[in-house]
């Protein structure tokens, strides 16, 4: 079992350390009158590389890249001071949000080889995440609340408490010390985009629509900046691209300004810009 120990250094920065190694797990910060972790920082190697997935997913690696950059790309991004309370991964997957892409990520983490040894009292049971009791499992996710994995990972957002550093740490060390829990992030996250991506076409009417349209479309409803009408509106104009990237700008110029360099780049290297999305098969096709 691993044993997280952690301190509170240069005022705001938690440390941990787990099996003799030293890492940090997130800064102190406050959000609308919240307080939580944040971690978004990290080296080259930590990030996601899209290059190393490309041969398992094809050009899915790329269709992501973008929005994973915009969320961060560490496969450690952490944020527990939002109200979603625990989102973690390269995608930032959020616990909040039942069937969602944190649970599913967690339900397959703990098949993993190393997962009693992170979180020994948790387990996989009828498809639920369950805390091991002392009589019985205890589910903490059902296919309309979180509250009770939310209440495992952080307990609340008064303050930053033990059981949410020590939680973060467990995440942060393993995820940068076993190449196994990032492939189950990126798995994770690519079927999520992909399975959500064909809700999308359905409900916009994107069968046909360039793979440029398709990202923004995605991105907008990942991170959840607007509502349909306003994206409906923005696929009528005349020039949709455009007026989907212009969407939230003002709140967030930093994302979107994110989105449109790392698609320039993809388009002038020839990776984005030349495909459609087809229905029927579920896939972007030339």
């Amino acid at each position: 079992m691993k044993v997280v120990s952690f301190s509170l250094e240069q005022g705001n920065r938690y440390f941990g350390r787990i099996d003799g190694q030293r890492f940090a797990i997130g800064r102190r910060v406050s959000y609308q009158g919240r307080k939580g972790l944040m971690n978004v920082s990290g080296t080259a190697a930590q990030r996601y590389d899209r290059s190393q997935f490309r041969g398992q997913h094809g050009f899915w690696a790329d269709f992501i890249h973008p929005t994973a950059t915009a969320e961060g790309a560490l496969f450690h991004t952490l944020n527990t001071y939002d109200r979603a309370r625990f989102t973690f991964a390269f995608l930032q997957f959020a616990a909040h949000v039942p069937n969602g892409d944190f649970v599913a990520y967690l339900r397959a983490l703990l098949q993993l080889p190393l997962a009693p040894e992170y979180f020994p009292d948790l387990t996989v049971s009828g498809g639920r995440i369950c805390r091991i009791g002392d009589d019985a499992l205890v589910p903490l996710e059902s296919d309309t609340s979180t509250d009770g994995l939310l209440d495992y990972l952080n307990p609340g957002s008064a303050e930053v408490e033990d059981t949410e550093v020590i939680q973060a740490a467990k995440f942060v060390h393993w995820v940068q010390n076993d190449p196994l829990h990032r492939q189950v992030q990126v798995d994770v996250g690519l079927a999520h985009i992909r399975a959500k991506m064909r809700r999308l076409a359905q409900r916009y009417n994107l069968d046909g629509a360039e793979d440029r349209i398709c990202l923004l479309v995605a991105d907008i409803s990942h991170q959840g900046r607007a509502r349909a009408p306003v994206i409906v509106n923005a696929l009528a104009s005349a020039d949709p691209f455009a007026a989907l990237l212009r969407i939230g700008e003002d709140s967030f110029g930093e994302r979107i300004a994110t989105l449109r360099r790392e698609i320039k780049a993809l388009v002038a290297e020839g990776t984005l810009g030349l495909r459609r999305y087809d229905l029927a098969s579920a896939d972007f096709v030339p």
